[in-house]
């Protein structure tokens, strides 16, 4: 196996060493080709993503990657690595589950028991396009929605294939949420929606509805366990996912597949987290799990199984970061993992 690591910034590569630790346990033999890329990247070279580090991502068999520290102002010449990777290996697929965290913890709630939802993302278009533009002397910012039949009727065929192998797995009453806000994006959502509903009709095994983002967010908040799947446009799936993933713990749990044919990036969703670089207290779970995900990816479920199992222990019993109510470091969570390995 061989897997591409770009640990990125912030606490990417504090976290994604424990990550690295955990799959070199697992499978001793992984070939790792560690390349850089990030806001650091862009400040010493001009450039987020260098031309070598993309050549590796194409010739390896996944990618693990870290974090960036993308500005939020205009930076001429900068954009961030993450989406230009997605747009270029066509990672159109942005995978996100949710599972309800119960363990005695401040960041549980009875709710989120419950709860165990996917969410999926089309990860190429949308507002995330990249159409932005200045007019009238700098005083008015324009950006362009990209919607396409293609990337929709693609994105939702991932959402329900899913919804019908989770059912196989034992997932009770598969279920396929569209979320769109065609009743005011009427042409780019309405587009969506359209094809979004042709394609759940050669689903007649899995019950379809469709929702408005707005509600889909007050009931993903309140009401969790009324979701299985959950399909939606690029910036709604990025912004759904987040307020999802509280119910799994937190952006310290958080994990994400960004799939395409034949190819795969695995990221924890919690980004830089400036506020704790050096600290030695990020929360590795979400690193460690995205191992997990590139091993069932890889079709090594076995060694999934392992780690994920690794990773439920030390979560019930400790240690745990800050962000988990915990005193514990990052080396003392990693450690503790390979240990029940």
């Amino acid at each position: 196996m061989r897997v591409c690591v770009i640990s990125g910034d912030g606490i990417g590569p504090e976290v994604l060493g424990a990550a690295v630790s955990v799959l070199r346990t697992v499978v001793p033999n992984v070939e790792l080709i560690e390349v850089e890329a990030g806001w650091a990247t862009f400040q010493r070279l001009g450039v987020a993503l260098p031309d070598a580090t993309l050549a590796a991502a194409r010739v390896a068999d996944a990618v693990l990657f870290g974090a960036v520290a993308s500005p939020s102002h205009n930076v001429p010449g900068y954009r961030s690595p993450i989406v230009a990777l997605r747009r270029e290996l066509d990672l159109y697929a942005n995978i996100r589950p949710v599972v309800g965290l119960q363990i005695d913890a401040p960041v549980c709630n009875p709710q989120s028991a419950a709860c165990n939802l996917v969410v999926v993302r089309e990860n190429t278009e949308g507002l995330y396009a990249g159409r932005e533009r200045l007019e009238d002397g700098g005083d008015t910012a324009i950006a362009e929605r990209l919607i396409t039949r293609r990337a929709s009727a693609r994105i939702v065929r991932v959402a329900f294939d899913l919804a019908r192998s989770r059912a196989a797995a034992g997932h009770a009453q598969p279920k396929v949420t569209i979320v769109h806000k065609a009743n005011v994006l009427r042409v780019s959502d309405g587009l969506f929606r359209t094809v979004a509903l042709e394609v759940a009709a050669g689903y007649p095994d899995i019950t379809t509805e469709e929702m408005l983002v707005d509600v889909a967010a007050m009931w993903l908040a309140q009401y969790p366990e009324r979701f299985d799947v959950v399909v939606t446009t690029n910036l709604f799936g990025d912004i759904l996912s987040d307020v999802a993933c509280i119910h799994g713990g937190g952006l310290g749990l958080a994990s994400s597949a960004n799939l395409g044919e034949g190819r795969a990036l695995f990221e924890p969703v919690h980004g830089a987290a400036p506020d704790i670089v050096g600290k030695g207290i990020a929360n590795p779970l979400a690193a460690i799990e995205c191992v997990a995900m590139l091993l069932e990816w890889r079709r090594r479920a076995d060694c999934a199984a392992h780690v994920r199992a690794a990773a439920a222990r030390v979560l019930a019993d400790g240690p745990r970061t800050p962000d988990l109510g915990g005193t514990s470091t990052t080396a003392d969570v990693t450690r503790a993992v390979i240990a029940r390995l």
